[in-house]
Order: C-alpha cells, then structure tokens, then sequence
C-alpha cells in the first residue's frame, strides 16, 4: 500500500465496531458508463432485494449500526445517510442507480450488493496519509454547489477522512468532496470498505475480494492490492 489510513483514537471511542479495508489499483483505464457496469448496477440491485425481503434498507441491522454511530456525533441519520443506505435507497426507487463511469459504478455496485459503504479516492489527488478523525471545525472540504466548485467547513466534531490538503469526505461516508473523486481520467484508486459491527469481519473481506476481481475483469492490466483489515 502507498497509502497508509490512520483512525484516530477518538473516532474508536465513538464507534469501537467500526472496521475498515482498502483495496488499491494501479494501472487502471476509467471511461464513460457502459452496458457492463449497468449489468453489475442491476445485479448488484437484485441481490440487495433478495436480502432485505421487503424490508427499508435502515432495518438491517448493519445499517442501523450505522445511524447509531452517525447519531453518536450529532448527525441526524435519516437526514445525512451513510453511502450504502443512501444508495440502496435509491437503488430500489423507481429510478434507479445513477450512471456516473465505470469505476464509480464498479463500487457503486458493491456497495449495494454488501449493503456497506464503498468509497473511491483518486490516489494521484490525494496528499499525504489519509486519517479518519473528528474534525475541528477549520478544514476546507471542496464541493459543488449549483454547478460551482465551493469551500465548506465540518461541524466541529464531526467524523470526516481528511489528508493533509484538507477533507475528503464529510459525514464519515456521506459526501465525497470533488478534490479527489475518481473521473474519467483517474489510472490510480484507493477503494476504502468500511463496516460496522455486527457486520463479520470475513464479510468485509468477501466485498474487498469481489471488489478486486471486479477490477481485474474490468481492467486486466491493473496492479490490484487488498490491505488488511483494521478494526
């Protein structure tokens, strides 16, 4: 790994179920959303109807761990979503999952099946380690409002990933920031799976191995290496 991840010591104190594992690629080759992305969307939708039997996606029990931990900071959950209840959500609503590229529609698919958060960094954007923490408050967080790159703050306290040009994603896993999101152009990823108990641990590694053979198929040429898990 060329990237090291740190969790600080206060965000295991708020959430001492929580687990992470990375996967990161070299070598790959992106481009726009294409039929074999919109076949793992649909699959990956399929399998994420076949678990919930008809129940909402926050009544499986990792997802509510989730909202638990989200509410532990002060977030209102059924407001700021994690990634995977957010896009299950929108996965078994009459539009569907968004089409972005194949990368992000990779993960994306993963996320939904595994019904936990997936998050994609362009690794040639990032700078520094990575550190899940608590914020202060001050660090820049750069996204898109109304077409428009803008600078937005945390709340104090609040759980974000940062590196050391600032935040990565607010809200734990809720909004990725443009800096480092995966585009068309991107060769390089950090694949971040994240889990809370009561999720297994040999769960999280079946998303991570399904993640990588997904990549492998879609790029053939890429160097794919799965981290250890850190919980």
């Amino acid at each position: 790994m060329t990237r090291t991840l740190h969790v600080s010591d206060d965000v295991r104190a708020l959430a001492p179920g929580f687990g992470h594992l990375a996967v990161e690629a070299h070598g790959l080759t992106n481009g726009p959303s294409d039929e074999t992305g919109a076949a793992l969307l649909d699959e990956a939708t399929r399998r994420l109807a076949e678990r919930l039997a008809g129940r909402a996606p926050q009544d499986d029990p990792h997802l509510a761990a989730w909202r638990a931990a989200y509410t532990a900071f002060g977030a209102k959950p059924s407001r700021t979503r994690n990634s995977a209840e957010a896009l299950a959500k929108r996965a078994l609503a009459d539009g569907g999952l968004p089409r972005i590229n194949r990368l992000v529609d990779l993960y994306n698919a993963i996320s939904v099946a595994h019904l936990i958060p997936v998050g994609g960094e362009d690794l040639d954007r990032i700078q520094g380690d990575m550190r899940l923490v608590r914020a202060t408050g001050e660090e820049p967080f750069a996204t898109a409002a109304g077409g428009t790159e803008v600078v937005e703050h945390p709340e104090p306290g609040e759980v974000v990933w940062c590196d050391d040009a600032g935040v990565t994603c607010r809200r734990w896993n809720w909004r990725q920031g443009v800096r480092t999101r995966l585009t068309e152009e991107s060769v390089s990823a950090l694949f971040l799976l994240e889990r809370m108990a009561p999720m297994p641990l040999d769960a999280l590694s079946a998303a991570a191995a399904e993640l990588a053979e997904a990549l492998h198929k879609l790029c053939p040429d890429a160097r794919i290496e799965i981290g250890e898990i850190r919980a």
